[in-house]
């Protein structure tokens, strides 16, 4: 079977080669967290998925404000978010 010549010009996927270096990453003992494939690569925490269900059953299953919930703004300026957000870039 000949192919067209214009499939060399194809290379490996970003995300498949960031997968590639989270892998070996990983084999040299680093700790890392592989969101590289679009789905992290540990199961969902319990009290996550608890959180999930109580907001389905609250009925908070809409499109958010296109600014965001100002509680949850008003939690990232005062700090309580991005501390949690930064602590593996520590």
């Amino acid at each position: 079977m000949i192919l067209s010549s214009l499939l060399n010009r194809f290379s490996e996927p970003e995300t498949l080669k960031m997968a590639k270096l989270g892998r070996e990453l990983r084999a040299q003992g680093i700790d890392v967290i592989d969101l590289s494939l679009g789905e992290p690569d540990f199961d969902t925490p319990q009290h996550i998925k608890d959180a999930a269900i109580k907001a389905i059953h609250d009925n908070w299953s809409h499109y958010t404000p296109v600014a965001g919930f100002l509680d949850l703004r008003e939690a990232m300026i005062t700090g309580h978010i991005i501390p949690l957000l930064l602590v593996s870039w520590i």
